[in-house]
């Protein structure tokens, strides 16, 4: 009878131990559930990121809790083997302890069956609920996909702001500036073609755009069968009134009452590609011969030279003219190749434009008829020497010029030139130092503009060269000096006697660039500028720029 007794306490015993284990099972699936819960929640956007951190960190530690009471209330192997000798009792022990225990063990065997099923009904409850979250999550996954809801990346400053809707990103991006400038010239005679207005002989004063005026970029992109595609708008907005002329909305300004300022459509293209193949470009956007030269121009972002500053066009010159010639935003179908080991290609055709007599006076040839189109290409190379990173780059343009009209053209001289150009250029960045080298050469290219001046009224070409140097110091996290020096020679054609045709325009500009904020930039730049003829004509100008510009 006691060998009895004894058994069925070690049973009653086991069922308890299984029950605990079951009941902690549920618990295990009610924390499962609970942890599902938060994951739908915090996908949904309902949770921030750091409540969900503290719920989960609450949650743990509660489970951490819970399992170190229910260990300390079942009893260990050990402890529960010595409690069932002392049950079973010694021949000694009177015949109550005996019953007592008896009494005891099946009261626990009956509760252990009753504990046994309201486990077991708890697990399957727990199950349930458990396939129930799962169904909820991957309901709520789908909802994240689906084409009728739109979500917004998290923003990064200067890269815009980007809505996805399905499989289409819609980004927008943009900026806005404003300028006091104060121009002084320094005297001097006119140049034919100069950038100087020293010979002016007054102050002039100008609320303005820099060399960048407004801008909205509007990008469309997706991914279909494996190709990535985009459509641009680039929209180009100025704050001074349009004057139409030969440059359109970079033309000189109008300052008079009831004006309306000009909008320049720069940007509208689309491109496709595939990362094993490369990106294929179709419209109209900046060049490839030159591009780099002014996307690392400092004075992109202040003003540099203005121009002419008592009628302000959209855009000041910056280094445009005084250092490079302006890659212009040209109709093209080109092509750009996957990057390999930090090389890349780029190569495409162009929409051919005339050569301009921009100094005026006849002093050069012109055409207005192309049958072929103008060549671009360009490769860079990116790198990194322990800390210091560097992009090398070097580009070319060739474009045959026919039926070109001068003065000095002999009708049965041949009117046909090909122009040809080439650059390179190099950005070295190294802690808060950044230095960038730029060098263009041309025959037949011109100077300030693609093409301006690049042929004299006799019909031949001529040639031209310019450069660039620039260094740039974060003395600040937040604040950035700026120093600049460069220049544009024009040479005259072979038997040309031009003496007023300007012959160099450079510039030294100094700026200083503060990020009040990610989107707020505050500025100050002077700069002096001056141009040289061929004869002695030449002039100079001071210019005092203060303003500011938000970029998002």
């Amino acid at each position: 009878m006691p060998a009895l007794r004894l058994t069925r306490s070690r049973f009653a015993l086991a069922l308890l131990t299984g029950t605990t284990s079951l009941a902690l099972a549920t618990h295990h699936a009610h924390a499962d559930e609970y942890t599902d819960l938060l994951d739908i929640l915090r996908l949904k956007g309902s949770l921030t990121k750091s409540e969900y951190d503290g719920l989960m960190t609450k949650h743990t530690r509660h489970m951490r809790a819970d399992a170190s009471a229910a260990r300390h209330a079942s009893p260990e192997p050990e402890e529960r083997e010595a409690r069932a000798q002392t049950a079973s009792g010694s021949n000694t022990h009177s015949h109550h302890v005996l019953r007592s225990a008896s009494h005891r063990t099946e009261l626990a065997g009956n509760d252990s069956d009753a504990a046994l099923f309201q486990a077991q009904d708890a697990a399957r409850r727990a199950e349930a609920s458990a396939d129930a979250a799962q169904q909820a999550l991957a309901s709520a996954r789908a909802e994240y996909h689906s084409p009728s809801i739109v979500r917004v990346s998290d923003y990064v400053p200067g890269k815009g702001i980007t809505f996805h809707a399905g499989q289409i990103d819609l980004n927008f991006s943009g900026f806005v500036n404003g300028f006091y400038t104060f121009n002084n010239p320094g005297g001097g005679t006119p140049v034919a073609g100069g950038v100087a207005n020293g010979a002016s002989g007054f102050d002039s004063s100008a609320v303005r755009n820099g060399l960048l005026p407004a801008g909205m970029l509007i990008k469309v992109s997706t991914t279909q069968e494996g190709w990535d595609m985009s459509a641009n708008f680039g929209l180009y907005p100025g704050i001074n009134n349009n004057k139409p002329g030969a440059f359109n909305a970079n033309s000189g300004g109008s300052a008079v009452g009831l004006g309306t300022a000009g909008l320049d459509v720069r940007q509208v293209f689309a491109t496709f590609g595939r990362k094993d193949v490369g990106t294929f470009k179709v419209g109209r956007d900046l060049a490839l011969f030159g591009g780099d030269a002014i996307l690392n121009d400092a004075t992109l972002l202040s003003v540099g030279s203005t121009g002419s500053n008592t009628a302000p066009a959209n855009t000041s010159l910056g280094r445009i003219g005084v250092g490079y010639v302006y890659a212009d935003w040209i109709p093209q179908i080109s092509y750009m190749s996957p990057k390999w080991k930090g090389l890349q290609g780029t190569i495409g055709i162009f929409e051919p434009l005339d050569e301009f007599n921009f100094a005026g006076g006849g002093y050069s040839a012109g055409n207005t008829q192309h049958s072929s189109p103008m060549v671009q290409g360009k490769v860079t190379y990116d790198f990194n020497i322990g800390d210091v990173t560097a992009r090398i780059w070097s580009s070319f343009l060739v474009q045959h010029q026919q039926a070109l009209l001068g003065a000095g053209i002999n009708p049965s001289a041949k009117r046909g030139q090909t122009a040809a150009a080439a650059d390179i250029g190099t950005k070295v960045t190294y802690g808060p130092l950044e230095g960038v080298a730029y060098y263009y050469y041309g025959n037949g290219l011109g100077t300030t503009g693609l093409f301006f001046d690049g042929i004299a009224a006799n019909g031949r070409k001529r040639d031209s060269e310019g450069y660039y140097v620039q260094m740039a110091y974060k003395i600040l996290p937040k604040l950035k000096l700026v120093g600049s020096y460069g220049q544009s020679n024009l040479y005259q054609a072979p038997g040309e006697i031009t003496p007023l045709l300007v012959r160099r325009n450079e510039s030294e500009v100094g700026a200083a660039y503060y990020n009040l904020t990610d989107w707020l930039t505050l500025m100050a730049e002077y700069a002096h500028t001056t141009s040289l003829a061929h004869g002695p004509d030449h002039n100079k100008d001071n210019t005092i720029s203060v303003g500011a510009a938000i970029f998002f």
